[in-house]
C-alpha cells in the first residue's frame, strides 16, 4: 500500500471523530457547526481521494501494453 493509498483513510478517521465531537457538543452547545463542517469535509476529501485514486488506477492499466 503506498502512501497516497494510506492517506485517504486518514481522512475517513478525521470524519469519525469529528462527527463524534459534534455528537458530543451538542449536548451542551446547540450549534457545534464548525464539526460538523470539518466532518462533510473530510468525507468528502476521502470519497473524492478515492474515486480519483481508481480512475488514475485504471487509466494506468488502460495504457499498460498487452503481453499476450
Amino acid at each position: 500500500m503506498n502512501y497516497l493509498n494510506f492517506t485517504k483513510y486518514i481522512y475517513l478517521a478525521v470524519g469519525f471523530i469529528m462527527v463524534y465531537d459534534a455528537i458530543n457538543t451538542w449536548k451542551n452547545d446547540p450549534k457545534p457547526w464548525l464539526s460538523v463542517i470539518l466532518a462533510a469535509l473530510a468525507f468528502f476529501t476521502f470519497f473524492f481521494r478515492s474515486r480519483f485514486a481508481k480512475k488514475f488506477e485504471d487509466r494506468k492499466n488502460q495504457n499498460k501494453p498487452n503481453n499476450s
